[in-house]
């Protein structure tokens, strides 16, 4: 207890600790003299650029990217302008503000990404300061030219450039500023020897917080916090003044003793703070000023730079790393000395336990007495979640476990929570890893941003075996991690494309969310165009693999991919991308080669490209086809000429074709378009276009008898068809008496019971009954039945003994007719016996 606790400083009621973090992997020559440096918060990469202002283009500076822990990541020439400042982005992209007002955007491994500039204006006034600042929208920059002019972007990947109102009667540069982010809105605040103005997007506003007057001395350097909600003045005199951001109350005034400005000044405070600080810190002296009028020194032997953390000051030199924090609550209450605190008295329990002391038994005994089992076990637990040293970690996890084996409704969640979430922390803060995160700084971020970070930064082995341990989705967790490694997998240039399309296979496999065509993307982008083409094989959705070949112009493995899904709708895309891109001669030959797509594109063409259809035959040597969209021509034509040429070619097709019926059917068809057209000349008969059968029908309708026969004859229609049709003509004009010559003429092949039913649906019973007699006698039940003789129908079923004729009359008998009903009966009943 007492090692663990040899480090606190007291800063009025509450603890500050320094942990030791890392000794540096880096070894720089010296030192971070003459640097520009800037650490990405949440335990980021660490950004040097040696001489940022050097000009000489026969010397350049050197920019060198390292992890955390001192691990060199990338390092090359800075080659273009003087820069005034580094900064990184939320998604760990590195910033470099120039003076020109340019800024670059390199990703982690120090490859260029893209550039923006901040304003045209500002490359004659040059840029003096820049800070990278982060809000609700994402990554800003803010800069300050030589005009004292201030623009800000809000969001680099949503540039919206703010050039800021001018300060009344500021002559020269701002002696500080800051960015302060307040209600969604982003403003400057600055000052002008003891003066303090605020800029936003339309004005000026003069402020004058309580307890900062002209006799505290003019303004040098000031500070925000972390979640931008408190501010730090200092002024020339030595005090410095802390409150709110909104400058509406005071924390505290305190007299450092130092006039000097200091080099850096970042707030130290963690949520829920009791006794927040800001760190000061000079060339030889770093201080923690807290709002109680307390200080704490720690004097330094060489130059460091201070990093403000969500939950403390991350203090880097050339040769370690500290974090400096207020100590948390619980771990004063179990830590410090002499305290009686539930956590404190179940750890010295556990303690006596391993000794076999007696005297674990009364501590549990009084903790129990207190009815504070449970809580000592909160304790503990949330006390190793803070603690950085594993050791200490156990020792606590291993008192509550201890603890909780007392308690018969205690909820292991949090418990097995912590440990699991420790062991993860304690991997990633591996040198090798280099991510040195609290506890709290992992609750803020998020597991899933820490395996992205993981991802990000190639240690796909712990993602994957993080992901696996956290029991993560696939989708979220491993399948993320294997579609990042393959998509940078295929950008290793010293393997072959057979050797990493195997490893690519052998790695995802069926994993669920990887898409293999995704990956092929990446490779194309990168120039493998062959490597692309063999994951795109791996790819079991066609709808994901066609797309990407049309993209690669391999169009005919695109077809052919189309083809086998048999999803009509992506041949369809594949055909129309193909119709545009080549020569319609090209277009026909490569269709040919795939039966379905032709038959698809065939179909489109009839609906949709008439004239695309008869190209598409001609290239085929299609000559049914062909003809068969000759005869449809035809059919949209107006001109009877146009028409009987349509139809020629037809036939010729036809022939062709060696279809003898359809060249039959079709000259026949032209031999009746002339004939129409000759008698709509000489009657007026509007017969063009007209079938046969209708041209018939019109014919006897109008009395062309004549023209009826010589159709009739010419075209060999049926008899029987012909009778029907002039039977009902002349029914229909009730010519009774054609109707009965008509009968005479000879035989009729359709019978006499047609005629019987003809007149009667005419209503004409008198004319019906002269063709009764002439019904064969199979028929002749049913005739009498059409024209109501029953008389006659039982006749002719009795004659004939049929029994199912018989009761067919009888089912038409009324009960008067009793006489008649009594025969058919008998009728009945003799044929049965027989």
């Amino acid at each position: 207890m007492a090692l663990i606790t040899a480090n606190w400083n007291p800063l009025g009621e509450a603890f500050y600790r320094k942990t030791e973090l890392y000794e540096m992997s880096w070894n720089l020559r010296d030192g971070l003299r003459d640097c520009l440096v800037a650490a990405a918060p949440y335990g980021g990469p660490i950004a040097l650029l040696r001489e940022p202002l050097r000009r000489s283009p026969s010397s350049r500076p050197q920019l060198e990217i390292y992890s955390a822990s001192g691990v060199a990541i990338a390092s090359f020439p800075w080659k273009s302008g003087p820069v005034v400042q580094l900064g990184w982005t939320v998604s760990d992209e590195l910033l470099c503000v120039q003076e020109d007002g340019s800024v670059l955007i390199y990703d982690l491994f120090g490859s260029f990404k893209r550039h923006f500039s901040m304003g045209q204006e500002v490359v004659q006034t040059q840029v003096l300061e820049a800070k990278v600042f982060h809000s609700p929208y994402g990554t800003g920059v803010a800069i300050v030219t030589g005009s004292s002019r201030f623009t800000l972007a809000t969001n680099i990947d949503d540039l919206k450039l703010r050039r800021l109102p001018v300060v009344p009667g500021l002559q020269a540069a701002p002696s500080c500023w800051v960015v302060l982010t307040q209600d969604r809105q982003t403003k400057v605040l600055l000052a002008s020897g003891p003066e303090l103005y605020i800029l936003d997007n339309t004005s000026c506003t003069a402020v004058c917080p309580p307890g900062v007057s002209p006799q505290l001395g003019n303004i040098i350097h000031m500070s925000v916090s972390f979640s931008y909600k408190y501010l730090a003045l200092f002024t020339d005199t030595g005090h410095l003044w802390t409150g709110p951001s909104h400058l509406q109350d005071q924390l505290s005034e305190v007299d450092t003793k130092v006039r000097t400005p200091p080099t850096q000044m970042v707030w130290c405070r963690r949520p829920k703070s009791q006794q927040p600080s800001v760190v000061l810190m000079w060339d030889r002296l770093l201080l923690v000023v807290g709002a109680c009028n307390d200080i704490i020194q720690f004097p330094i032997e060489d130059l460091c730079v201070c990093v403000g953390e969500l939950d403390g000051v991350r203090i880097i030199s050339s040769s370690s790393q500290e974090l400096l924090q207020e100590v948390p609550v619980v771990c004063q209450d179990i830590f410090k000395i002499a305290s009686m605190a539930p956590g404190a008295l179940l750890l010295e329990a556990h303690r006596e336990y391993e000794k076999s002391s007696q005297k674990a038994d009364e501590y549990l005994r009084e903790i129990k007495e207190q009815s504070m089992l449970g809580e000592a076990v909160r304790q503990c637990v949330e006390a190793a979640g803070h603690e950085y040293d594993t050791n200490t970690q156990k020792s606590l996890l291993r008192a509550a476990s201890f603890g909780k084996c007392f308690l018969t409704d205690f909820s292991p969640d949090h418990f097995v929570t912590t440990c699991r979430e420790l062991r993860v922390l304690n991997a990633v803060r591996e040198g090798s890893v280099g991510l040195p995160l609290t506890h709290t700084q992992f609750k803020q971020m998020t597991l899933q941003v820490l395996i992205d970070r993981l991802v990000y930064r190639q240690f796909y082995p712990l993602a994957i075996e993080i992901c696996r341990y956290l029991k993560i989705p696939d989708f979220q967790g491993v399948s993320r991690v294997l579609k990042h490694w393959a998509s940078c997998k295929v950008q290793q240039k010293d393997l072959s494309d057979d050797a990493i399309a195997r490893a690519v296979c052998v790695k995802v496999g069926d994993s669920p969310g990887v898409s293999y065509s995704h990956i092929a993307a990446k490779a194309y982008e990168c120039g493998r165009t062959e490597l692309a083409i063999k994951l795109l094989d791996y790819e079991a959705r066609s709808g994901e693999q066609v797309p990407l070949l049309l993209k690669m112009k391999r169009s005919q493995l695109a077809l052919s991919k189309a083809v086998e899904s048999g999803d009509t709708d992506l041949v369809y895309t594949v055909v129309s991308y193909l119709r545009n891109e080549m020569n319609r001669g090209d277009f026909f030959m490569t269709l040919r080669n795939q039966p379905v797509a032709l038959s698809l594109y065939t179909q489109f063409c009839k609906l949709q490209e008439q004239e695309t259809l008869k190209d598409l035959y001609n290239q085929d040597d299609n000559h049914h086809e062909l003809a068969n969209y000759f005869v449809s021509a035809s059919y949209r034509e107006k001109r009877l000429e146009t028409r009987l040429s349509l139809l020629q070619s037809a036939v010729d097709e036809y022939n062709k074709a060696k279809n003898e019926f359809a060249a039959k059917a079709t000259e026949d068809e032209m031999r009746l378009l002339r004939f129409q057209r000759k008698l709509d000349d000489e009657k007026g008969a509007g017969l063009l276009g007209l079938s046969l059968q209708a041209t018939m029908e019109a014919l006897l309708a109008l009395g062309l008898h004549k023209q009826a026969e010589q159709l009739y004859r010419d075209f060999k229609v049926p008899d029987k068809r012909y009778w029907w049709l002039k039977l009902k003509s002349l029914a229909e004009k009730e010519e009774w008496e054609e109707l009965e010559k008509f009968s005479k003429s000879k035989k009729s092949p359709i019978g006499y019971l047609a005629f019987v039913e003809v007149c009667m649906k005419s209503n004409n019973k008198y004319e019906a009954k002269k063709y009764v007699s002439k019904v064969a006698p199979e028929q002749k039940v049913k005739a009498h039945l059409a024209v109501n003789d029953l008389e006659g129908a039982a006749e002719a079923a009795i004659e004939r003994r049929n029994e199912s004729e018989m009761g067919a009359v009888l089912s038409r008998c009324s009960t008067s007719e009793r006489l008649l009903i009594d025969r058919l009966n008998r009728a009945r009943a003799s044929t049965a016996k027989k």
